[in-house]
């Protein structure tokens, strides 16, 4: 508890991979560092950059790539930004789609609960790539939230490719098209985000609305 407590309330700038490419140690530096290191500070307000480590450094994924999706931004901004933490770097920002039911051009409500067709916030563990008789490549998503995401397998959530976040159909209608509560990517970025995120990356789904599940 006190190593996590120094961790969290300390600044964080080198990462240090174990033999696996897990990130276990943080030397003290300032995360703003980082933050600007890496490009963050050009598309996401510091907060959210800060909140995303803080569950990095507590979910320990097996590599040091986070994906954050900002879904307080409409779905006509790009809103999906990949960093590799240890080389302190973007390596991508793009469009993301989010359930049907969580509102139109902006995501305003959110699920855990099967068959909402909203999107699950919190912290997943990517897995393997798989492939989906009606998506395609897609990749295995583990909600690491009880409560709030965790029914992610159930729901058959998954990051997939889909034409409705093409940026033509952005372009004609002004937003994205909406998921059954997947973050569905353009077909084209799904192909780029497969091997960069497969197997033990982090991603961190932002909402800035109202969580509509009851307490039970």
């Amino acid at each position: 508890m006190f190593i996590f407590l120094y961790l969290y309330l300390t600044c964080f700038s080198a990462f240090h991979p174990s033999p696996a490419g897990r990130l276990e140690k943080v030397a003290p530096d300032s995360i703003k560092v980082m933050y600007r290191a890496c490009g963050a500070s050009r598309h996401i307000p510091f907060s959210l950059f800060k909140k995303s480590v803080k569950g990095f450094l507590k979910f320990q994924p097996r590599k040091s790539i986070l994906a954050i999706a900002d879904m307080s931004k409409p779905s006509d901004q790009k809103r999906l930004f990949v960093f590799d933490l240890k080389e302190r770097k973007m390596l991508e920002a793009t469009w993301v789609a989010h359930g049907r039911n969580s509102g139109m051009r902006k995501a305003r409500l959110f699920s855990n609960k099967p068959n909402s067709y909203q999107t699950s916030p919190g912290f997943y563990l990517v897995g393997n790539q798989i492939y989906s008789p009606k998506h395609g490549q897609a990749l295995v998503l583990d909600g690491l939230e009880k409560g709030i995401n965790d029914k992610a397998r159930q729901r058959e959530i998954i990051m997939h490719g889909a034409e409705y976040v093409a940026e033509d159909f952005i372009r004609k209608y002004g937003r994205c098209g909406r998921s059954h509560g997947c973050p569905a990517v353009a077909p084209e970025m799904i192909k780029k985000l497969a091997p960069v995120l497969q197997g033990g990356s982090l991603l961190y789904i932002h909402a800035a609305g109202k969580f509509s599940d009851s307490a039970d």
